[in-house]
């Protein structure tokens, strides 16, 4: 069975995170934390992993902290400077300037300017002591597991990637990933609270990607894993109605395997995974119908163009166009058939990026 690019880069994390290169002593060594991303003599050929639209700007990410960015639409690329060399796996812009980007080692990047400069703004390496700070000081139902879990982050160290991220606006967003691994922001980044007691994820799966419709903002992980949050959660206790926090609340998911990625416009959920299974929801993700792909290997990227056509692509290369809101889909003429991890949309071509990195392909004629 084929594995997803994303997949291999959350199983080898551990090997690849803050891993002294082959020959080093213990003297040279330098955690990817600490080291800036190298300069690349031809960026748009790195390993991708990600790429989003900022405005007419397009910017991608992937490994060993490589950040690109591109001015015409794709077809010259720069590298932007970015302090640390751990893998990439995610980026959002909520606005034209502020950007965020997310990665292995618990990374959290910010960029104030588009894209073209980045700071780090969290590492895992602060994570650990970050929740046990917030569960000392907040004692939550339950504190002693919520204490115990923040005692090992600390332990283990900056091991846990991160793998996708959110935001509403500059100020306020989420970053999600690996066992359970979520923090919230109401101030662009400076500050993170923990959202472990938020989410209904007992068994602590991977959390791999978000998106919202309209009001509503989706998670989907490992083991068919659907959250949506919920924002008027209310119970009786002790006789008296009092509101609850906001959480992430499980939906009833029709397929229990692993969900790669989630998209999503208004009135519409989409999200995808291994084996070429995907399921879409039209109504806030109370209902899913599985959709019949076609094809068996996993899904890895997907993308909206500016007509609301929905593409999707696999693991192994190939790519599918729906016109009904990915009721149904049909397959799609690429240029070449090589893995994808990321892909943007129009206007009048798909860039996609993946392992050998950055191509681009002709949208297709209606």
């Amino acid at each position: 069975m084929q594995i997803p690019f994303k997949r291999l880069m959350l199983l080898g994390a551990l090997l690849l995170a803050g891993g002294a290169q082959a020959g080093e002593t213990a003297a040279e060594f330098v955690d990817v934390l600490d080291l800036p991303a190298p300069h690349s003599a031809d960026p748009s050929h790195a390993p991708l992993l990600a790429v989003t639209r900022v405005d007419k700007r397009l910017v991608s990410v992937g490994q060993h902290g490589h950040i690109l960015y591109s001015d015409d639409g794709g077809i010259s690329w720069r590298q932007a400077e970015v302090p640390v060399s751990s893998d990439l796996t995610a980026v959002r812009f909520p606005t034209p300037q502020d950007g965020w980007a997310v990665g292995h080692d618990g990374v959290v990047l910010h960029s104030a300017d588009g894209g073209l400069h980045w700071q780090r703004q969290l590492d895992g390496r602060q994570i650990g002591q970050l929740m046990l700070d917030y569960y000392t000081s907040h004692p939550q139902p339950d504190n002693a597991t919520w204490l115990d879990q923040a005692r090992r982050m600390q332990e283990e160290g900056a091991d846990k990637p991160f793998l996708d991220l959110w935001f509403r606006d500059a100020q306020e967003g989420f970053v999600i990933g690996a066992f359970n691994l979520i923090l919230h922001t109401l101030d662009g980044g400076r500050t993170w609270e923990p959202w472990n007691h938020r989410i209904d994820n007992p068994q602590a799966l991977h959390l791999t990607a978000m998106a919202a419709s309209g009001d509503d903002l989706f998670i989907v992980g490992e083991q068919g894993l659907l959250l949506r949050l919920d924002r008027q959660q209310e119970r009786q206790q002790e006789r008296q109605q009092e509101r609850q926090q906001e959480r992430f609340v499980a939906l009833q998911s029709p397929y229990a395997g692993s969900f790669f990625g989630v998209v999503a416009q208004p009135g519409l959920v989409f999200a995808y995974g291994l084996r070429g299974h995907a399921i879409r929801s039209l109504d806030g993700g109370k209902s899913w119908s599985a959709v019949d792909t076609g094809l068996p290997a996993s899904l890895t990227a997907a993308s909206f163009d500016a007509n609301g056509r929905l593409y999707l692509f696999s693991q192994a290369g190939q790519g599918l166009v729906s016109d009904d809101r990915g009721a149904s889909f049909k397959p799609l003429e690429l240029t070449e058939r090589l893995p994808v991890s990321g892909a943007v949309a129009g206007p009048g071509r798909l860039l996609l990026v993946g392992a050998r990195g950055v191509r681009e392909n002709a949208m297709p004629v209606r």
